[in-house]
């Protein structure tokens, strides 16, 4: 029989910790950082609400869910919206149930955006899959960035013509890595900040624990998990740049942005290009691109992996995907808009904590999705 206690992450104990780091070793897809106790302990250091299942048999650990308890025995990934990956850390061939696991640890539903599901664990929940990218070297910098050239010779001519052009008629270009320079962290999330304002999207650098937990993350110089920062830089001011977590040779980065100034210059894919040229020297093996944007991180990458977006639930399902479902008999282009504000609203109660935050999210998420829905009908009609 599973059973389920409910840790705060600082409250495991040097057993539970060593077979989470065990049970991660032993399946090459949980390799994230995202995806160990070092990062569930971080969050925690700014969100009340984080919390571990330590799931156990017979008295020995069986397993590890990182959540966050929110009202009505929900659970949320840990550290959402910068938990790209989720997963049940369990040992292969564990044979753990989600549902079984759910019941145990006290939960009514979880909900995940990036789950990493080896085993099967949620194979019941209600979900749908997409594709993850990271690169992996298996040789130098170099010689991996040659043979992305190869493959498609037309596109990184075209970005070598930019770098060129970037260096020529502004300065000298420099990857700085690691750049502990706080002005040009703090010009990173501010670049990142006006382009969520720019596209509609929800600024999750808003919420002050999310600040404090990026800052947290920088400002970290000792331990397994830190933040790492790696800017572009021309003429000595940083142009582009990641920023994200990193744990050994595993890097995983949130914030990449860009001075708009500098827009026609693409100076973001001179960034990934100098960065992984310089992945070995940084002591980098795998540079992870998470979802999304497949035709920007799908060049790049030498590694997909699926992840699937949903809720595991041991209820009856809500409102929300109930009027997916109808809204389909409309058509497709309806459909994709109530699933898109359904997205957009879970990820507004995920990062935005406060009354306030949640209303000011959520008018901003009307007003794009209704200038959505007007530029559909206008297509529709065209």
């Amino acid at each position: 029989m599973l059973q389920a206690q409910i840790l705060r992450p600082a409250e495991l104990s040097r057993r539970d910790r060593a077979a989470w780091a065990a049970f991660r070793a032993e399946t090459e897809a949980f390799a994230s950082p995202l995806l160990s106790f070092e990062f569930a302990e971080a969050v925690a250091r700014q969100r009340q609400d984080a919390a571990v299942a330590v799931f156990s048999r017979r008295g020995e650990p069986a397993g590890f869910l990182a959540h966050h308890r929110r009202p009505g025995g929900l659970g949320r990934p840990i550290g959402a919206p910068w938990s790209d990956y989720q997963a049940l850390i369990a040992a292969p061939g564990s044979a753990i149930d989600g549902m079984e696991a759910l019941r145990a640890a006290g939960l009514q539903a979880f909900r995940f955006a990036g789950l990493i599901d080896p085993e099967g664990v949620f194979a019941e929940a209600d979900s749908a899959g997409s594709e993850a990218y990271h690169i992996a070297l298996a040789a130098s910098g170099e010689d991996y960035w040659e043979s992305l050239r190869a493959a498609s010779p037309k596109r990184f001519k075209n970005m070598r013509r930019l770098e060129h052009k970037l260096a020529r008629e502004m300065g000298e270009v420099v990857l700085v890595a690691p750049d502990h320079d706080p002005s040009a962290f703090e010009r990173l999330l501010g670049w990142k900040s006006d382009q969520f304002r720019r596209s509609g999207l929800h600024d999750v650098l808003r919420p002050d624990w999310s600040r404090r937990f990026m800052l947290q993350l920088f400002e970290t110089r000792e331990g397994p998990l830190q933040g790492l920062l790696i800017t572009l830089r021309v003429a000595g001011r940083p142009v582009a740049g990641h920023f994200g977590v990193r744990m050994g040779d595993a890097y995983h980065p949130w914030i990449a942005a860009y001075d708009p100034a500098l827009a026609a210059y693409s100076p973001g894919l001179t960034f990934i290009s100098e960065a992984i040229r310089a992945m070995p020297r940084i002591g980098l093996a795998r540079y992870d691109l998470s979802a999304g944007s497949d035709h920007y991180k799908r060049p790049f990458a030498s590694a997909v992996t699926t992840v699937r977006e949903g809720v595991a639930r041991l209820g009856a399902p809500g409102l929300a995907p109930t009027l997916v479902r109808l809204s389909g008999l409309l058509g497709p282009r309806p459909a994709d808009a109530v699933r898109r504000v359904e997205r957009r609203l879970d990820h507004i109660a995920a990062v935005d904590l406060s009354f306030a935050g949640r209303v000011q999210g959520i008018a901003q998420a009307i007003a794009a999705s209704s200038r959505r829905l007007e530029a559909h009908a206008e297509y529709g009609a065209a």
